[in-house]
C-alpha cells in the first residue's frame, strides 16, 4: 500500500532516492520520477506497461531550468511560456543531450511543462532536476484526478503519493508544438484552442496517431474506461439499449426513466471547466458501478468542450 500524504518534504526525499511517486498537478496526477535517470524513466514506463513509442511530458518549475535541457528556446514558444506557466499547457521543443531518448521516444524534441499546483511547484524547486511524469494510472485508462484514485491502480507498485486534493482542471494539458514554423497543437486540454490563437494568431492543429505519436497522448484509443462507452444522442441510445444496464453522462440534462443513481452530469449550469474537472472523476465512478454499458453526449465543440469531446471520442475507440 501506498503512503498517501501531504508531506512534500518526503516527496522530494523519494525523488532524490531515486523512487517514482504519485504527484499531484491541476490537470490530473502524475507518475513522477527523475527525468535525467535512465533507470528511473524506466521505471515509469514498467509501472504503467506504457509502450516505449510514447513520449513523455518533463517538468520543472522555471523557465530557466527549462533552458538548461532545451537546446533552443524559440522566441515565440518563449513568450507564450512566460505569459502561460504556471498553467495547464506543454511545450514541445528541441531537446538538449541531458534528457534520455527514452524520455521523447527517440524523438529530437522534448515536451515540457510547468505545472501550476504549489505543492508540486516547491517539490520541483527543492530537486536539481525536472521530472517525467506522465498520468499516475495503468496505459491507456481513465486518467486520476486524486491520490485515491492513484492509489487504486498504482499502490502496489509506488512507494508514496503526494496528496494535493482533487485536481482544479480535471483534464491533461494542451501541447503545442513550437519546433515547428507555425505552432501546431498536438493535444486538446487545460487550455483552449481560443485563448492559444488569441495570443499566436496562426496555429495548425494535428491531433491523434495510430502509432509513434510525435507528442504524448496523441494514440487514437486512450483515457478509456473497461466498460464500453457509446456516443451519442442518449434519448435514442437508451432505447436501443434498453436490454442493458446503463450508465449515463450528460452534459447538462438529467434524462427521464433512468435511475438518478446511474446518471451523472458533467455541469448543470453548462460551465465547461466544471464539466472538464468533473469528466474523469465520472467515467472511474461509472466504470466501478452495476452497469453493462456508458453512454455519454458530447458537449459544444468550442472552448474546453474540445478537449472533453476528444477525451470521450478516444475513451470510446475499442
Amino acid at each position: 500500500m501506498a503512503k498517501i500524504s501531504r508531506d512534500v518534504s518526503e516527496a522530494i526525499e523519494h525523488l532524490k532516492n531515486g523512487e517514482i511517486i504519485g504527484l499531484p498537478t491541476e490537470t490530473v496526477y502524475g507518475l513522477a520520477g527523475n527525468a535525467y535517470d535512465v533507470n528511473v524513466v524506466l521505471k515509469i514506463f514498467e509501472a504503467k506497461k506504457r509502450p516505449s513509442f510514447d513520449p513523455l511530458i518533463v517538468h520543472t518549475d522555471s523557465v530557466d531550468k527549462v533552458r538548461e535541457f532545451v537546446s533552443e528556446f524559440p522566441s515565440g514558444a518563449l513568450e507564450f511560456g512566460y505569459q502561460n506557466w504556471p498553467g495547464p499547457v506543454t511545450l514541445v521543443l528541441p531537446k538538449s543531450s541531458l534528457i534520455p531518448d527514452i524520455v521523447t521516444s527517440g524523438l529530437d524534441t522534448v515536451a515540457v511543462r510547468i505545472p501550476n499546483h504549489p505543492m508540486t511547484l516547491d517539490v520541483l524547486a527543492n530537486l536539481d532536476f525536472p521530472v517525467a511524469a506522465p498520468s499516475a494510472n495503468p496505459f491507456g485508462y481513465v486518467s486520476p484526478t486524486t491520490a485515491h484514485h492513484v492509489n487504486d491502480s498504482m499502490a502496489a507498485i509506488i512507494p508514496f503519493i503526494l496528496d494535493g486534493g482533487p485536481t482544479t482542471i480535471g483534464i491533461e494539458s494542451t501541447i503545442i508544438d513550437f519546433s515547428t514554423q507555425i505552432p501546431t497543437i498536438l493535444r486538446l486540454g487545460g487550455m483552449s484552442v481560443e485563448d492559444i490563437q488569441l495570443q499566436t494568431g496562426d496555429v495548425r492543429i494535428k491531433l491523434h496517431q495510430g502509432s509513434n505519436p510525435n507528442a504524448p497522448g496523441m494514440l487514437d484509443s486512450h483515457y478509456a474506461p473497461r466498460k464500453p462507452l457509446i456516443i451519442g444522442n442518449i434519448s435514442d441510445m437508451v432505447e436501443h439499449h434498453s436490454d442493458k444496464k446503463i450508465g449515463i453522462i450528460s452534459w447538462r440534462d438529467r434524462i427521464t426513466g433512468i435511475n438518478p443513481a446511474y446518471q451523472f452530469i458533467l455541469s448543470p449550469t453548462g460551465d465547461f471547466m466544471e464539466a472538464s474537472k468533473n469528466l474523469f472523476a465520472v467515467l472511474r465512478k461509472l466504470d466501478s458501478m452495476d452497469v453493462d454499458i456508458i453512454i455519454a453526449e458530447l458537449l459544444p465543440d468550442e472552448f474546453l468542450g474540445r478537449a472533453i469531446n476528444d477525451r470521450l471520442r478516444r475513451a470510446s475507440q475499442r
